[in-house]
């Protein structure tokens, strides 16, 4: 993705849709039909254009199918009495090497295919969406329907960025997206907790519901904690030159402390000795 630095996919998960947040999943059921299919009757969409694949990523994959087979299942549709891969190559490709006989698939036809692209467009149109929803919706899109951030904000009419943005509340956890939804908050509140510890949301997400902060809240809390971060940094990199100053001249140990100098003796002796310096 075009000025974001990391690629797209090591930024948003997108291998594992939850239903729960999926705006489409009783539809998609009735589209398609989940089964294990034998991976030598399944072949590659020579129409695709990514005809190359990094060997040491495949190979990690195929590390983590062995240990703990394939989370997601690939889409497939049947022509001919085999199966065409129309998303989840990498999967296959991985569990050949992992040396595995059959993989999980989503047949579909391919005109259910192209019906269910278009029912989770014009549910990613909706306006009454939450912002998780509508991430899982996108993510859908980009995990089977091999569409890029780009061809998602063309085909939803937002920007690439916008795609991106929404998409990035999927990092947050489980029950964190969960109180999203039941609470109602915006996808403006939450967008600055994506990068942040659990610890630190815990601290944060009280105070988004119980006392309504806003988005330009939650940044500028932020902002400041950073600020504040930054010239504790700064005022011990400054006091460090002093405590290491003070630790030579009188042979103890020296530690300064927000306002408070403390000497640390090891011995009655070392103290005696300490206090006649001070005289």
């Amino acid at each position: 993705m075009k000025g974001l630095g990391r690629s797209f996919e090591s930024l948003i998960p997108t291998e594992l849709i939850d239903e729960e947040f999926d705006p489409t999943a009783v539809e998609d059921k009735k589209e398609s039909q989940l089964k294990e299919l034998k991976l030598s009757e399944i072949f590659r969409d020579e129409e695709q254009p990514r005809r190359e694949f990094d060997q040491a990523a495949l190979e990690a994959l195929a590390a983590s199918i062995k240990e703990h087979g394939v989370l997601q299942p690939i889409v497939v549709t049947k022509e001919e009495g085999k199966y065409k891969i129309v998303a989840g190559e990498r999967r296959w490709r991985a569990s050949k090497i992992a040396g595995l006989d059959k993989i999980p698939a989503i047949i579909r036809t391919l005109d259910s295919q192209n019906r269910l692209e278009l029912s989770i467009i014009e549910n990613a149109q909706r306006e009454d969406l939450n912002a998780i929803e509508l991430a899982t919706a996108y993510a859908k899109l980009s995990a089977q329907f091999n569409l890029s951030p780009e061809d998602i904000a063309v085909k939803v009419g937002k920007s690439e960025q916008s795609i991106h943005n929404t998409m990035r509340l999927l990092n947050l956890p489980d029950d964190v997206k969960k109180i999203m939804v039941k609470e109602k908050l915006t996808e403006g509140v939450m967008r600055p907790l994506v990068s942040r510890d659990e610890a630190t949301i815990k601290k944060v997400l009280p105070k988004i519901i119980n006392e309504g902060w806003t988005a330009r809240k939650v940044e500028r809390y932020f902002a400041e904690h950073k600020k504040k971060s930054s010239a504790t940094a700064i005022k011990h990199g400054e006091y460090l030159k002093a405590e290491n100053a003070l630790t030579t001249k009188y042979g103890v140990s020296v530690k300064i402390t927000g306002r408070t100098l403390s000497f640390k003796c090891k011995s009655g002796a070392e103290l005696e000795k300490l206090i006649k310096l001070l005289k």
